[in-house]
């Protein structure tokens, strides 16, 4: 199967080719680190990682950067603000960052650059476009020039002139047009020492697109696969980083860019906790949604829809979405009491256990699940659409829900029946994995003790005395008050069992 992605610089799929082949370069832009990161820092992150994980599932050798933007106007305002120094503050926030996506699943970044830590090579790449003529001096800011880049504007089809004033005034404010756009900013008098770095041109900061152009050639050369960000950055940010780079290098920048939808908040379908938190934050931010929601729930949140379509976050999409999830625990469940071993141990998959068998019945369920594995990799291969590769997950579940059925593993005994079962659950998690869910046993609500366990089999066992005695609405009756609080009772073959649904 051949990977096609969508590039936004051409607007169709293309076939996937490396710049150099087996090997692949990742740039994603990152947080500016003033305030504590909200839901959307995470979309990027999460749809990145699984990027990387099916890449390296297909062979190639990754390499992702994700910079940090420690060196900004609003890092500067938000530190006088709180009465600390801007890397006190970046630092704090770039840790709780860092923290809240690896919760998330987020563990396969290989650098995490700073801006403030690659001053010497912001300086050297606006030096090298000053030579060329392509940047000019003005008043101790280092400005772009937008005519020396004759296809200005091919990334997101906007003219230059279009591009938004920055929220800081330069010293000079004199520019060759109204399309050119800062290097390097001259200090004002007001700025705290910590930013004011020497240069040529006197003391200042790297504007926020050259400090992209300067990491990414770093670490990943000055052409390079995939760059990553969401559709809000496409103009004028991606636009600047192209132009600034293939003017300064003479040669592509990156061949793929990659653009993912934006997070829209429905205010009116959100708690009152988070419509609190949202007023006084701004944002729902990661730490106040991880004290909510498991990692994995609103990892699977962000994965289960293709990663160009705008994300729409509300409790009735995160009730959605938690159904969903429970049906793959469920799942797991079931195959832990049928099979008396633990889903989350990792063993053969149908494909390693099961790789010649001469039993009708036997290849006919192999060789469904092996359909869906098949139609998780075409969906993948269709420009990671994980939304679709999701889907897949859930008929694997539901064809393997059905064998145990058929083969009544929960009440008869089975071993090859079991087997297969226990080597087609590992054969759905193997794939999961590459989207990031299923690694490992989601925690369990702590309890001091085993009262709750004790309580629930007191209940079970009366209800099941109930419908013994047909007494169906007092059974209804304890099913339904167990609901209302959260616990859901699933009457299985083997007997009933009961989950936590919250």
């Amino acid at each position: 199967m051949s990977l096609r992605v969508y590039n936004t610089l051409s607007q169709e799929k293309e076939l996937f080719e490396p710049v150099r082949p087996g090997k692949v370069g990742i740039y994603l832009c990152g947080p500016t680190v003033y305030k504590p990161s909200h839901i959307g820092h995470a979309v990027g992150p999460i749809i990145f990682d699984t990027i990387k994980r099916y890449l390296v599932y297909k062979g190639f050798d990754v390499t992702w950067v994700v910079n940090i933007t420690d060196v900004d106007d609003k890092l500067i305002v938000e530190s006088k603000a709180q009465g600390t120094t801007v890397y006190e503050l970046a630092d704090r926030i770039t840790a709780g960052y860092l923290e809240a996506i690896r919760q998330l699943g987020v563990t396969s970044i290989d650098h995490l650059p700073k801006a403030s830590e690659h001053i010497p090579e912001i300086i050297d790449m606006c030096r090298r476009l000053i030579d060329k003529g392509a940047a000019y001096v003005s008043g101790g800011d280092v400005y772009f020039d937008v005519s020396a880049d004759t296809d200005y504007g091919k990334l997101s089809h906007r003219k230059p002139e279009e591009q938004q004033a920055g929220t800081r005034e330069l010293a000079s404010g004199e520019k060759r047009n109204p399309g050119d756009f800062a290097l390097w900013k001259a200090s004002k008098p007001d700025e705290p020492p910590e930013v004011q770095f020497d240069s040529p041109w006197g003391k200042g900061r790297p504007g926020w697109h050259i400090e992209c152009s300067a990491m990414s050639v770093k670490y990943l050369g000055e052409t390079f696969d995939i760059h990553g960000g969401g559709m809000d950055l496409m103009f004028p940010h991606h636009e600047n980083e192209i132009a600034q780079s293939e003017t300064c290098f003479d040669k592509p920048f990156a061949k793929y860019w990659l653009h993912n939808g934006l997070t829209r908040f429905n205010t009116k379908k959100i708690s009152k906790s988070d419509q609190e938190m949202a007023r006084k934050m701004g944002e729902l931010t990661l730490t106040h949604l991880l004290s909510k929601h498991s990692p994995e729930l609103l990892r699977y949140f962000i994965i289960s829809t293709h990663y160009r379509r705008p994300i729409e976050f509300s409790d009735e999409e995160i009730a959605a979405k938690k159904k969903g999830l429970d049906t793959f625990y469920r799942l797991f469940e079931r195959i832990e009491r049928a099979c008396r071993q633990d889903p989350y141990q990792d063993g053969p998959t149908l494909e390693q256990a099961f790789s010649s068998t001469e039993n009708h019945a036997d290849q006919s369920f192999i060789r469904e699940c092996l359909d869906h594995q098949l139609r998780f990799l075409e969906a993948m291969d269709d420009d990671f659409n994980t939304g679709g590769a999701v889907g897949s997950l859930f008929e694997m579940a539901t064809t393997i829900n059905r064998f145990i059925d058929e083969w009544r593993l929960e009440t008869e005994e089975n071993p090859r029946g079991r087997d297969l079962a226990m080597a087609a659950v590992q054969t759905l998690r193997s794939l999961a994995r590459i989207l990031g869910l299923f690694d490992q046993r989601p925690p369990r609500a702590a309890t001091t003790d085993h009262l709750v366990d004790d309580l629930m089999d007191v209940l079970i066992a009366l209800r099941a005395e109930a419908r013994k005695a047909k007494q169906y609405t007092l059974a209804d009756l304890v099913r339904d008050r167990l609901k209302a609080v959260g616990i859901s009772l699933e009457d299985r073959p083997g007997g009933t069992v009961w989950r936590r649904e919250s």
